[in-house]
C-alpha cells in the first residue's frame, strides 16, 4: 500500500518516487473538474503552493480524476507564481508604485486591479489572468506615449513595468505556451481551452487501473467497432507513429446509483480471499462469485431502494467477478477477437498498455494499469497455473483463460526485470485456425496447403519454425485439423496453446498433456523429455509438441529416427530458414545429426513488411523438404530441397520446380505406400491437385454466399471428412480414385451446405 502523508484537507500519497496530491471531493455539491469549474481550479492552485513538488493529481468522487504529471505541472507553475507574488513581497501594494498625494485614486484603482488579478483571476483563470494582463500592458503603452504630465508619466511607467513583469512570468509557463497561438479573442471565463489542457483519467471506485475515457481533441478515427457492450475506437493521434486503441468499457456507462452498489458489494466480497484449490477450477470459482455477487447486489438494491432489473444485476455481477477474482480490463481487451498481443511494461504504471491489432499493427491503449492490479494478476495467474514467480524463478509462462478468450501469458518480475513486473499475453484464436483461413490471410496459397494436407494424411514429420509472433504456433493448430478424426493424437505443451478443447468438441480423440516448462527448475510438473517418452507407451498415436525447446528434443528426435511413431508427428521451433533450425536442434539441442534426418518438412513463417515498415502481414516463406542422403552438412550437401518459395513481388508462396518436376522424395515416399499411386507421380500430382482445387473452390463459396463460417473448424473438418468418405465410395464404385467423380461429389455436397445455411439464415 503507497504511503500517505495527511495534510488538512487532502493527503500527499507517495508512489515509489512520485507524490501525490489527493483531494477527497466527496462532499463537494460540484465534480471535481479543474478544466470545467474555476474554484475547483483556484482550491487546487492554493493547495499547490503548499505542496509544489506533487506529480499527480488526484480526486474522489465516487470515481477517481486522475490528472497526470503533465497537467499537474500546468498548475503548479500558476502556484508558484502566485506564491512568489504574495510571499515574494511582489503583490502590488500602494508603496510599490510610490505614494503620491496628488494620484491617490489613480493608485488605489491600480491596486485594486493588481489585487483582483493576482488574487482572484490568477487562481481560477490564469490564461484569462494572462490575457487581461496583456490588454491592460498593450493599453498603457498606448497612454504612456501620450501623457505629457511628468510626475503622472512617472507612475504610469512604473506601473507598465509591474504588469510587463507579470506577463513575463505568465508567458513563460507551459500552460501559456501550448495555446498562446489560440488566444486571440478569448473571453474571460472560457473554459473550453482548460478542456483541452486538462483530461483526466477517470476511474470508478471499484477500479484501480486508470483509463482515458474522453476521446482525444485531435485524433483522426480511422475505424470504430463494438464488443459486447465496450465501444473500441482506434485514432490517428498527429506526431505520433502508433496509432491509439481507445477503449469505453461498460464500466463507464453505469449510473451513479450503480457505482455505489459496486463499490459496497466490492468491499463486502474483499473480505474473502479465494483459496488456491479454489483457483483449480476457474471456471466454477467465477460462477460462484457471480452467483454470490448477483444476490449480494440484489439485497443492497432493495436495501437501498434502488429498482434494478435481471439484465442490470446480471451486468453488474459480470464487472464485479472481473474486479476481484478476474483480470480486470485485460479481459475486455483479451475478448476483442481483433487484438492478438497484449504488452504490461514495467515500471507499472507510468507507461500505458501496448497492443497489436489485427487490422492495424503496433497501437498504445487509453489503459495505464496500476501496481495494485499487476501484483493482484501476478498472484493469481501463480495460484492458476501452480507456478512460482519470485527473485529465484522471475519468469512465469502460462496460460489463462476467460470467458470469450484464452491466451498465453508470460510474466517477468526482479531481478530479470530491474523495473519490476511485466505482462505479456497472445490471444488465441476463439475458434482453431484452418488451411482456408491462412489461405484467404494470403499466408498460404491453395497448392501449398494441398501439400501439407497431403504430407500430413501420410503421417510424416514436420517442423513449424519462424520468429516470435510469425503465426508457427497458429500454423501447427491449421495443420491438426487437417489430421482425419480416425487418428488418436497427443499433445505435448508446457503453455497449453494447442485448441485441444474445441478439437475436443468436434470429436477429435484427443489428450493433452502438460509439462514443465524449460527456464523452470523443479515442480510438480513432469519434465518435457519424460512426458514425450510417456506418449510413447500410449498407443499407436499422432504426436504433436507444441514447442521445442530444450532436453525434449533428444527424446523427441530418438523416437522418430527408431519408427517408434508411424503417424504424423509435429512441433514448432525457432527459426528463420531451415539451416537455423538444423543449427539449434543438432548445435544447441545436442540431437544427433542422424536423428534430424526424422524431419521430412519444415514449415518456415515469418512476418514480411511493407516498405515504409509500418505493416506487416504473416506469411510462409518456405516448405523444405529434408533429404536423407547427407552426411554431415545438409546445406552443403544438399539435403534441404524447397518445394515452395516466397516471391515477395507476388507476394505468394510459388512451388519450385523440383516440386511441379516431381522432384520429391517425401511425396514420392508416401505415394509407394499406396497402390494406385506407386510409382505413379501422375497420379499424386493429381490428387494434391484435387486438395488444392477443393480449398480454393471453399474459400470461393465462403466469399460469394457471404458464409464466413465455410473456413472455419467444424465445417473445414466437415469438408474433409466428406472429402475422405467420397474417395472411398468411388473407389468402392470405380476400383480407382476418380478425381474429377470426387470433386463433383463434393462440390454437389458443398452446394447443399451452403444451400441448407443460407435458408437457416434468413
Amino acid at each position: 500500500m503507497p504511503e500517505a502523508q495527511k495534510t488538512g484537507e487532502y493527503e500527499v500519497i507517495l508512489e515509489g518516487s512520485e507524490e501525490v496530491l489527493r483531494i477527497d471531493a466527496n462532499k463537494w455539491s460540484h465534480s471535481p473538474s479543474v478544466e470545467d469549474h474555476p474554484l475547483v481550479m483556484a482550491s487546487t492552485i492554493d493547495k499547490l503552493v503548499e505542496v509544489p513538488s506533487v506529480s499527480r493529481l488526484l480526486f474522489h468522487q465516487r470515481r477517481y480524476y486522475n490528472y497526470n504529471s503533465e497537467q499537474t505541472q500546468y498548475l503548479v507553475e500558476i502556484a508558484k507564481i502566485y506564491d512568489h507574488l504574495v510571499r515574494g513581497k511582489k503583490l502590488f501594494s500602494l508603496g510599490a508604485l510610490g505614494f503620491d498625494e496628488s494620484y491617490v485614486g489613480f493608485i488605489q484603482e491600480k491596486n485594486a486591479l493588481f489585487e483582483y488579478l493576482v488574487f482572484n483571476l490568477l487562481r481560477h483563470d490564469p490564461l484569462g489572468c494572462y490575457v487581461e494582463v496583456q490588454r491592460l500592458l498593450r493599453e498603457e503603452k498606448i497612454v504612456i506615449e501620450r501623457e505629457t504630465v511628468q510626475s503622472l508619466l512617472h507612475l504610469r511607467k512604473r506601473y507598465a513595468g509591474l504588469l510587463e513583469y507579470f506577463f513575463t512570468l505568465l508567458d513563460s509557463t507551459q500552460m501559456v505556451a501550448v495555446v498562446r497561438n489560440q488566444l486571440a479573442g478569448y473571453k474571460t471565463g472560457d473554459r473550453s481551452f482548460y478542456r483541452q489542457l486538462f483530461r483526466p483519467l477517470m476511474t470508478p471506485d471499484f477500479m484501480y487501473t486508470q483509463v482515458m475515457a474522453q476521446p482525444p481533441l485531435n485524433g483522426e478515427q480511422i475505424d470504430m467497432y463494438s464488443k459486447g457492450k465496450s465501444e473500441i475506437t482506434v485514432f490517428r493521434i498527429p506526431g505520433d507513429i502508433k496509432l491509439l486503441y481507445h477503449l469505453y468499457p461498460p464500466e463507464f456507462k453505469l449510473t451513479e446509483d450503480e457505482y455505489i452498489l459496486l463499490e459496497l458489494a466490492r468491499n463486502v466480497l474483499a473480505e474473502h480471499k479465494p483459496r488456491q484449490e479454489e483457483f483449480l477450477d476457474p471456471q466454477r470459482m467465477r460462477k460462484t462469485f457471480f452467483n454470490i455477487g448477483r444476490d449480494l447486489l440484489q439485497e443492497l438494491a432493495e436495501h437501498k431502494q434502488l429498482s434494478l432489473d435481471y439484465k442490470q444485476i446480471a451486468q453488474l455481477a459480470d464487472i464485479l467477478v472481473r474486479y476481484t477474482v478476474g483480470f480486470g480490463l485485460l479481459e475486455i481487451l483479451l475478448q476483442d477477437e481483433k487484438v492478438q498481443d497484449i504488452m504490461v511494461n514495467g515500471p507499472i504504471g507510468q507507461t500505458p498498455i501496448f497492443l497489436v491489432h489485427q487490422d492495424y499493427g503496433d497501437c498504445v491503449t487509453n489503459i495505464i494499469p496500476s501496481r495494485e492490479d499487476s501484483d493482484s494478476w501476478a498472484t493469481k495467474l501463480r495460484l492458476l497455473s501452480g507456478r512460482p514467480l519470485d527473485e529465484a524463478n522471475p519468469v512465469l509462462d502460462t496460460d489463462l483463460s476467460i470467458p470469450g478468450a484464452r491466451s498465453r501469458v508470460s510474466v517477468i518480475t526482479t531481478p530479470l526485470s530491474p523495473v519490476g513486473l511485466s505482462f505479456a499475453l497472445r490471444r488465441h484464436r476463439d475458434s482453431p485456425w484452418t488451411l482456408p483461413l491462412f489461405i484467404q490471410q494470403k499466408m498460404l496459397t491453395p497448392l501449398a496447403s494441398a501439400v501439407l494436407s497431403f504430407v500430413i494424411d501420410g503421417g510424416r514429420a514436420l517442423l513449424f519454425a519462424g520468429t516470435r509472433g510469425s503465426g508457427k504456433t497458429s500454423l501447427l493448430g491449421a495443420a491438426l485439423i487437417e489430421i482425419m478424426r480416425t487418428h488418436r493424437i497427443i499433445t505435448i505443451e508446457d503453455t497449453l496453446e494447442i485448441p485441444v478443447d474445441a478439437m475436443r468438441a468436434m470429436g477429435y480423440n484427443i489428450q493433452p498433456m502438460k509439462v514443465r516448462a524449460a527456464l523452470m527448475s523443479g515442480g510438480n510438473e513432469f519434465a518435457a523429455d519424460e512426458g514425450i517418452r510417456t506418449s510413447l507407451r500410449m498407443g499407436d498415436s499422432s504426436l504433436i509438441v507444441g514447442e521445442i525447446r530444450s532436453v525434449e528434443a533428444k527424446a523427441l528426435f530418438e523416437a522418430m529416427r527408431i519408427g517408434a511413431l508411424a503417424n504424423v508427428v509435429a512441433g514448432t521451433i525457432h527459426g528463420a530458414h531451415p539451416y537455423a533450425v538444423f543449427d539449434r536442434i543438432v548445435n544447441d539441442l545436442g540431437v544427433p545429426k542422424t536423428s534430424f534426418k526424422a524431419v521430412d518438412l519444415i514449415i518456415v513463417s515469418n512476418p514480411v513488411r511493407s516498405a515504409d515498415g509500418l505493416r506487416s502481414w504473416r506469411r510462409v516463406l518456405q516448405i523444405t523438404e529434408v533429404r536423407k542422403h547427407w552426411t554431415d552438412d545438409p546445406q552443403k550437401e544438399g539435403g534441404f530441397v524447397d518445394l515452395f518459395r516466397y516471391d515477395s513481388k507476388q507476394d505468394a508462396l510459388l512451388p519450385t520446380d523440383d516440386l511441379l518436376q516431381g522432384n520429391s522424395e517425401v511425396l514420392k515416399s508416401i505415394a509407394a505406400n499406396v497402390r494406385d499411386w506407386a510409382g505413379n507421380w501422375d497420379a499424386v500430382w493429381e490428387a494434391i491437385l484435387l486438395r488444392a482445387q477443393m480449398k480454393e473452390t471453399l474459400l470461393k463459396a465462403a466469399q460469394a454466399y457471404q458464409l464466413p463460417e465455410l473456413l472455419e473448424a467444424p465445417f473445414v473438418v466437415q469438408s474433409n471428412d466428406y472429402f475422405h468418405q467420397s474417395s472411398d465410395k468411388i473407389h468402392e464404385q470405380h476400383g480407382t480414385y476418380d478425381n474429377k467423380r470426387i470433386f463433383a461429389d463434393w462440390e454437389a455436397w458443398l452446394r447443399q451446405e451452403v444451400k441448407r445455411r443460407k435458408f437457416t439464415s434468413s
